[in-house]
């Protein structure tokens, strides 16, 4: 029970969740970033097989 009021009451306890915070937020973006790519990339290359120029 100690360990979590120092989480959550001291300093190092309170960088440290916000460093936990920030990386959730950071896997989130990476994450929503990647797949917007990746549909981009898949919508391009099917319209390049529609159109007969795909490699």
């Amino acid at each position: 029970m100690q360990a979590w009021i120092d989480f959550f009451t001291t300093d190092y306890g309170l960088m440290s969740l916000a460093v936990i915070a920030f990386m959730f937020v950071m896997l989130g973006y990476i994450g929503w970033y990647v797949a917007r790519h990746v549909k981009a990339d898949v919508e391009e290359h099917d319209r390049l097989v529609r159109e007969g120029r795909a490699q």
